[in-house]
C-alpha cells in the first residue's frame, strides 16, 4: 500500500452511528487521528452503484430490514452472484454489470438523470488486502451525504448521519483472509425536518461519496488522538495530550519531537493510554497569515509513529478587538462553499480546494469563512499552509427542530466531529454553532448548548455564530439577539440593497445599535450579478448594481466602530436549486464575486481594494 497524494493530511475525528432501523445516533468508539500520515490503500476510482428510488435492497415487501432479519441476508449488501447449478436462485440486481461512479465525487454532476436525484443509491468497491498479523485495519470515508449504512463483505459496520464528516470502522476482523474484499454503501441524501440540516436550506443538496475513501493501517497499539497547540492565552506554552489504544496502552513511554524547535520530551501514559503535557514555547515561531510558519511534529510511540505539521498562534477577544498573537487584526474574509463553480459538483480534491483559497488571497483575504457545514480536511490543511484564518461551521441553518432531543445530538455530535478534525490546525480561530438561526427560547437553549459544548471542547478558539437583525422605521438596525451573551464575536447576516433597504444608493442611511461590546464581524452581505452582464447602478442584476452595493456597503459598515471583519456572501457563484430565474439564476446563486466560468466581476476590485487599505492597517511584519 502506497499514500495517496490527495489524502495528505485528513484527520479521522469522533463518529456517530446510530441503530439500524431509527434516527437515534450514539457515538463510535473512535479511534484514529490523522489516518493518512498511515500507510493506506486508497479505495477512490470507480464504483458500481445502483439507483433505489424505492429502497429495495434494504426492505423486503413488508418494509421490514433486511439486516434486521434473523438470516441478515438479502440486501443489495451481499453482493449476490447465481450460483452455478441448474437451477441459479432469483437475483434482480447485478452490481459488477452496472454502471461506475467515480468516487469522490456526488452523483448528480456525473449522470445527468441524478441531477435533482434525493434518494437512495448503492456502491460497491472490490478491492485486494490480505492483513496481515499484529496490525489493524480502518475503513475511513471522509463523508457521505447524508445518511450511510455501509457493509463489509456483507456484514454490516454501522450507521452515520451528516453529510460532512468523517466516518470510520476497524475492520480488523472483518477482512477476509484471502484478501479479497468488497465494501457496500447505501448512501441516502433524501432530506427530512428533524435532520441536521434540515428539509430547507439554499445550496445544491448533493449526494454520495464524495470525499476520499482508503483504508489505514496501524500497529496493535497505536497513536490514536493527540492535540499539539499553545495553551490558552498563552504563548510561551506547548499544551496538549496524546491518546493511545490497543492492548498495550498503559505505561508506554511517548516521545514528542518538534526538531527544529528543539524540543523532545518523553512521556508516560496513564492506565487508560492518555498523557497530558505542558511544555516551554519560547522558541516556537508564532503562525500568522503573513508568516504561516508549520512545524514538522512527530509522536512516536512503540511501533507506533504519525507526523504531522502544525503552527502555533493565540487568538482571544479583549474588548471590540481580536488579537493575533496578541495585536489587534481585521478579519479581512469571505465566505466560500465546497464547491468548484467551473466543474459540476462538489469539490474533488486539493487541486479544486487551492484554486478556492488562492481567489481567496489574491481578493486580499487573511480570513475566510467557510460556510455553511464542515469542509474538507484538506482545506484546513491548505488554509494552514497558505495563511488563512478560518471560520469552521456545523449545518445547524435556519430553522431546525428546537425541542427534538435527536436532532440536537445530531448537531452536538458534528459540532464535536468538527472540532476534533480541526483542532491542531492553526488556521482555524472560529468555530461557528450555526447560521440565521429565528429567535425563541426553544433555539436559544439549542444554540447556547451547543456554544457551550463547543467552549468545554477547545477554549483556545473563538465561539460564534451568523446571527440575524431586525430594523425599526427609523432606519437603525439592531442586534441583540440573546444568544451573543455566550459567543466571542457578534457576527451578523445582512442584505441591505438586495433583500431589504432600497437600491444601493440608499442604505447609507441605516445607522446600527449593537447590545454587546464585542468585535464585529460582517458574517453576510452581498446582491446577485450575472458576470457580463451590465446596466447602471439601480439595474438589478447587473455587475453594475452588485458594484454599487458594496462601495456603499462598505460606507455604511464602516461607521460601526467595533467592525473587526467581515466574510461577504460569496466567493464563487454556487448552484442553488432555490435559485430558478431562467434568465439571472438558472440554478446558480449569483452572489459570487466570481462567476461560474471565473469571471471577476466589478465588485470583486472594490473588495479588493478596500482590503488592501485595511491591511496598510493594521497588518504588522
Amino acid at each position: 500500500m502506497a499514500s495517496h497524494p490527495l489524502l495528505k493530511p485528513l484527520l479521522i475525528v469522533l463518529l456517530l452511528v446510530g441503530g439500524v432501523m431509527g434516527h437515534t445516533l450514539r457515538a463510535q468508539s473512535t479511534l484514529l487521528q490523522n489516518a493518512p500520515a498511515r500507510r493506506v490503500l486508497s479505495l477512490n476510482g470507480s464504483w458500481n452503484y445502483i439507483i433505489d428510488p424505492y429502497e429495495n435492497g434494504f426492505y423486503d415487501y413488508r418494509r421490514e430490514a433486511f439486516d434486521q432479519s434473523k438470516s441478515g441476508k438479502g440486501g443489495y449488501y451481499d453482493n449476490a452472484k447465481p450460483s452455478s447449478t441448474q437451477e441459479p436462485e432469483l437475483i434482480e440486481y447485478d452490481f459488477d454489470k452496472s454502471a461506475a461512479l467515480q468516487v469522490p465525487g456526488d452523483w448528480n454532476s456525473q449522470d445527468p438523470k441524478l441531477l435533482y436525484y434525493e434518494g437512495t443509491i448503492w456502491y460497491k468497491k472490490s478491492f485486494h488486502l490480505a492483513p496481515k498479523a499484529g496490525q489493524r485495519y480502518f475503513l475511513y470515508f471522509g463523508a457521505i451525504n447524508y445518511e450511510a449504512h455501509i457493509y463489509l463483505n456483507g456484514k454490516k459496520l454501522g450507521m452515520h448521519k451528516g453529510g460532512f464528516t468523517p466516518i470510520q470502522y476497524d475492520i480488523t476482523d472483518q477482512l477476509s483472509p484471502s484478501g479479497d474484499n468488497f465494501v457496500v454503501v447505501k448512501a441516502d441524501n433524501t432530506r427530512r425536518p428533524n435532520e441536521v440540516p434540515t428539509i430547507n436550506t439554499d445550496w445544491w443538496n448533493y449526494g454520495g461519496i464524495t470525499r476520499d475513501v482508503f483504508i489505514a493501517e496501524t500497529p496493535a497499539t497505536y497513536i490514536s488522538d493527540y492535540k499539539v497547540q499553545l495553551a490558552k492565552n498563552d504563548a510561551n506554552t506547548l499544551a496538549g495530550y496524546v491518546q493511545l489504544s490497543g492492548p498495550n496502552r498503559a505505561n508506554q513511554a511517548v516521545t514528542l519531537t518538534i526538531e527544529e524547535a528543539g524540543i523532545k520530551q518523553t512521556l508516560k501514559t496513564d492506565g487508560e493510554g492518555r498523557v497530558a503535557f505542558r511544555l516551554p514555547a519560547k522558541k516556537l515561531m508564532r503562525w500568522s497569515p503573513q508568516n504561516p510558519k508549520l512545524y514538522a511534529v512527530r509522536l512516536s510511540s512503540g511501533p507506533d509513529a504519525v507526523q504531522d505539521r502544525i503552527g502555533f498562534r493565540t487568538i482571544q477577544t479583549r474588548g471590540a478587538d481580536v488579537l493575533l498573537n496578541g495585536q489587534s487584526i481585521f478579519m479581512r474574509g469571505i465566505s466560500i462553499h465546497d464547491e468548484n463553480p467551473l466543474i459540476p459538483g462538489r469539490a474533488r480534491g486539493e487541486g479544486d480546494l487551492r484554486m478556492l483559497l488562492t481567489w481567496a488571497k489574491e481578493l486580499g483575504c487573511n480570513y475566510v469563512r467557510l460556510a455553511h457545514y464542515p469542509h474538507n480536511e484538506i482545506m484546513l490543511k491548505l488554509a494552514d499552509e497558505m495563511g488563512l484564518l478560518v471560520w469552521a461551521e456545523v449545518p445547524v441553518y435556519w430553522t431546525i427542530a428546537w425541542e427534538n432531543p435527536d436532532t440536537y445530538q445530531n448537531a452536538e455530535a458534528q459540532l464535536t466531529d468538527l472540532i476534533s478534525m480541526g483542532k491542531n490546525r492553526a488556521s482555524v480561530v472560529v468555530w461557528s454553532v450555526g447560521n440565521e438561526t429565528p429567535l425563541g427560547e426553544p433555539r436559544l437553549k439549542f444554540m447556547s448548548s451547543l456554544a457551550q459544548k463547543a467552549r468545554a471542547l477547545d477554549d483556545t478558539r473563538l465561539i460564534s455564530a451568523a446571527l440575524e437583525l431586525h430594523r425599526t422605521p427609523d432606519n437603525v438596525i439592531h442586534v441583540d439577539d440573546p444568544l451573543g451573551e455566550y459567543l466571542d464575536l457578534t457576527s451578523i447576516n445582512e442584505y441591505a440593497g438586495w433583500y431589504w433597504g432600497g437600491s444601493p444608493s440608499e442604505i447609507t442611511k441605516y445607522t446600527f445599535d449593537i447590545k454587546y461590546n464585542k468585535p464585529v464581524t460582517i458574517s453576510e452581505f452581498g446582491g446577485d450579478a450575472l458576470a457580463g452582464y451590465h446596466g447602471d447602478a439601480n439595474t438589478r442584476w447587473s455587475e453594475e448594481y452588485q458594484e454599487a452595493l458594496y462601495v456603499n456597503q462598505l460606507k455604511m459598515l464602516s461607521t460601526i466602530k467595533n467592525l473587526r471583519g467581515m466574510t461577504p456572501w460569496i466567493l464563487a457563484d454556487f448552484r442553488a436549486t432555490r435559485r430558478q430565474h431562467p434568465v439571472y439564476q438558472n440554478g446558480f446563486n449569483r452572489k459570487g464575486l466570481i462567476s461560474s466560468t471565473g469571471t471577476k466581476k466589478k465588485a470583486f476590485f472594490v473588495l479588493q481594494e478596500y482590503y488592501r487599505q485595511m491591511a496598510q492597517k493594521y497588518d504588522r511584519k
